[in-house]
């Protein structure tokens, strides 16, 4: 077929081998370039409107790429359009100049515009590919997902999850925990973000307190039913975690459950941390009173002067000071989190 410009319009694809088709695209006429679009949105799951849409994208940049090459410099404002025939994969190029359409497909074109076209539609294959993935990732934000560490620099670790790759901030690591290529990890999937070019990345985290929440979900039944409900967390990622959890139903330890037979469910969580991180399990209590003294664990024969303004007095025995407050003050801090509270500790009189 010959363009109104004496070019011959291209067909595309047609060197693509044909395999088993996953996708049925019935809008397209059943040709060779109608099979070769179909093959890749079947092999990789992308819609075969967007496919064309690729093409159409590559057309017009191979041609203002062959322009530039002709010493002819395109205005930015120029709009062009392709009309694409499915049935046999050929094209021509029109430039609209107000309701006008004029046929600018230049000749001899055909070879560079299909080489130049190929590069573009790649790209756009691939980024339409990641986002049929990102999309499948933004169902599973909140839960726990492996991944093996690909890259590490003063600013992120790059993280291989499945079919893709994710990205773990230096503020979202485990303080003083050294993460090593090669290694496998669990994090959490904590969210989706666009940079300012439109790219979407997959942030992970081992620091969000919401990490402790879903490994308990995972290592203990109770919690993942909701039997046991983790009420809140506090935490300094890679010292000390408290957790203070409540049961829903009437007959279950809601703390025995989380710690479990000789301690096996709580080694499984510690399993998943570095080994300098405690983790406290302590019962909920809506007695003020009663929870502070329970957050104060491992501390023992704790007494609560007085709660006022946001701000508690407890007395400790000078057995137990050192248990109550902590190194550097860590244990009383994190209790103070958990019940919302400033807590100070004072020697029993």
């Amino acid at each position: 077929m010959v363009n109104r410009n004496g070019g011959r319009d291209v067909p595309l694809f047609c060197e693509l081998t044909k395999r088993r088709i996953k996708m049925d695209i019935k809008r397209l006429p059943k040709t060779e370039f109608a099979a070769a679009v179909a093959q890749i949105a079947g092999e990789r799951d992308i819609d075969p409107q967007e496919i064309i849409d690729a093409i159409e994208l590559g057309l017009i940049s191979a041609y203002k790429r062959d322009q530039k090459e002709h010493g002819i410099i395109l205005p930015e404002e120029d709009v062009y359009e392709v009309e694409l025939t499915p049935a046999s994969g050929s094209f021509l190029i029109f430039k609209i100049d107000g309701k006008n359409r004029v046929d600018v497909t230049p000749p001899g074109f055909g070879r560079i515009a299909a080489m130049t076209a190929k590069q573009v539609i790649d790209q756009k294959i691939r980024e339409a590919e990641r986002d049929t993935v990102i999309a499948e990732y933004a169902r599973k934000i909140g839960t726990l997902v492996s991944g093996v560490v690909l890259h590490i620099d003063g600013y992120k670790a790059s993280i291989g999850i499945g079919k893709t790759e994710a990205v773990c901030p230096k503020d979202e690591q485990i303080r003083n925990e050294n993460l090593e290529l090669g290694s496998k990890k669990l994090f959490l999937l904590q969210s989706i973000i666009e940079d300012e070019t439109g790219r979407k990345e997959i942030i992970l985290s081992r620091r969000d307190p919401e990490f402790i929440k879903q490994l308990f979900a995972r290592e203990v039944p109770e919690v993942g039913n909701r039997t046991v409900v983790i009420e809140r967390v506090a935490r300094s990622s890679g010292e000390r975690t408290k957790i203070a959890v409540s049961s829903s139903q009437p007959g279950v330890d809601p703390v025995g459950s989380c710690i479990g037979q000789k301690g096996s469910r709580i080694q499984a969580v510690l399993g998943e941390l570095p080994s300098d991180e405690k983790v406290d399990v302590v019962a909920f209590s809506k007695n003020i009173q009663q929870f502070i003294v329970n957050a104060l664990s491992p501390a023992v024969d704790v007494k609560v002067v007085s709660v006022k303004d946001g701000y508690a007095i407890v007395d400790v025995p000078e057995s137990q000071l050192a248990l109550a407050i902590g190194s550097g003050g860590e244990n009383v801090r994190l209790a103070g989190i958990l019940c919302n509270l400033e807590i100070k500790v004072q020697g029993a009189k």
